[in-house]
């Protein structure tokens, strides 16, 4: 059986942002607090015993305190079911959470040479010791197979893919530790158990649907994907920005090319959405984006909301 847990679910900053008075924030902070969202990452098994994390938003440490199935087992004086993270970029809410892995505990970090780059580069990262945590480089529409802390395989079989988006913000106008634009800053991933053949897609960052991506997705059982926005210049509108969701390499949930639209007819088992922007009116309960994206099939996450396939 394949489980998956939703540690967070928004974007980057939270529901609501800390220094944020916007009436999105502001209803999360006093009146409705189910609202409230960490930055967005997943844990994920096959046996209820090893998981892998996918991102490592910085509130990590108390993501893996409210979830119970991630904690040391009991009578253990150190101990972990984490046996690794899977980065699918680069941006400060994937990486960070990084650094509260820092106790000594053996895992592995799987990602593109290019994000391995930008974590090399920066000498905060050298306190995740490379004795204990070794990072391993994955190439786009390479299967491959994380392993336990023995070695084992874990029986979990993952596909990266490249998807439309960009390099992390704060690397704009700067030399990519990587050199120069290619390939892997941004990835899908396409996660399998091998004993069940059951799947799902991982979709955090995506600045456009293509053809190969619809086609891609067409027909799976379960897909989670990014929905930071819901119009494409809702931060600007709001006067929380001065960048559109595709300037920041997200499309929006709405409109003719929005996720919505794009995935309508692409025959989709589940659908979330997941690192919701805190400007996203769809975060509001009775707000008419929410019913528009329920009505076509969609599903907003909560943290600690747990799927099985």
């Amino acid at each position: 059986m394949l489980r998956v847990i939703v540690l967070g679910a928004a974007a980057g900053g939270g529901v609501p942002q800390w220094n944020c008075g916007c009436p999105i924030c502001d209803t999360a902070r006093t009146k409705q607090p189910d609202m409230q969202s960490s930055q967005a990452s997943i844990a994920l098994s096959v046996n209820g015993d090893h998981w892998f994390l996918v991102n490592a938003a910085p509130e990590l440490r108390q993501q893996l305190i409210d979830t119970p199935s991630l904690h040391p087992k009991y009578g253990q004086l150190r101990h972990t079911p984490i046996a690794g993270v899977i980065l699918t970029n680069g941006e400060v809410d994937a990486v960070a959470g990084l650094l509260s892995m820092r106790e000594g505990s053996p895992f592995t970090i799987y990602a593109h040479q290019r994000v391995l780059a930008i974590l090399k580069a920066n000498s905060i990262f050298n306190v995740l010791s490379e004795k204990n945590v070794r990072r391993e480089a994955i190439a786009v529409d390479h299967s491959f197979e994380p392993t336990l802390p023995d070695g084992k395989p874990s029986g979990v079989s993952i596909l990266p893919f490249v998807v439309p988006g960009k390099s992390a913000w704060y690397l704009e106008g700067q030399t990519h530790p990587a050199g120069e634009d290619a390939d892997g800053d941004t990835l899908g991933l396409r996660i399998e158990d091998k004993a069940t053949g059951q799947y799902f897609y991982f979709v955090a960052a995506c600045a456009r649907v293509t053809p190969e991506l619809k086609a891609r997705l067409r027909g799976a059982p379960l897909v989670l994907f990014d929905g930071t926005v819901w119009r494409d210049e809702e931060l600007i509108a709001a006067g929380l920005g001065h960048k559109t969701g595709q300037q920041m390499g997200h499309l929006s949930m709405s409109g003719s090319d929005g996720a919505i639209a794009m995935l309508a007819d692409a025959d989709i088992g589940r659908k979330y959405f997941l690192h919701i922007n805190n400007s996203n009116p769809a975060l509001l309960h009775d707000s008419p984006e929410r019913a528009a994206l329920q009505e076509a099939g969609w599903h907003m996450p909560h943290d600690g909301m747990e799927i099985t396939l």
